[in-house]
């Protein structure tokens, strides 16, 4: 499968994004995606998830009540919706996939494809 991650951009303390992640292929509702997020001189970390079976969703806990992700199985299409963004959400975001994968959803090493990254940046 093949990402496509769009709808970052420069925006004030306080504000919202969406970011979308396109899917190629047929077989998008077998895959879990997630969403992982690198900052400057920082390693990847996980943001948020949502499962291929049940659409269940987790997040790490500096985004959790910010941000929430879905998906439009019928688009192929993951989404991304933050808000209360503040700076130290700055990072490049790219957006992940696996297929059937039920378990470890925060394990970067988990995910087979990568989307090629967006930048967010927020302002103070």
């Amino acid at each position: 499968v093949q990402l496509q991650a769009s709808g970052g951009g420069l925006v004030q303390a306080g504000g919202s994004l969406r970011l979308s992640c396109a899917a190629s292929g047929r077989t998008f509702r077998s895959y879990t995606m997630g969403w992982f997020r690198q900052a400057p001189g920082k390693e990847r970390e996980f943001v948020a998830a949502i499962t291929w079976n049940t659409g269940s969703t987790y997040y790490a806990d500096s985004v959790k009540g910010r941000f929430t992700i879905s998906r439009d199985n019928a688009k192929n299409t993951v989404y991304l919706q933050m808000n209360s963004l503040n700076p130290e959400d700055t990072a490049v975001y790219y957006c992940a996939a696996h297929p059937y994968l039920s378990t470890w959803y925060k394990a970067i090493e988990k995910y087979d494809y990568w989307g090629q990254g967006t930048q967010v940046t927020v302002s103070s």
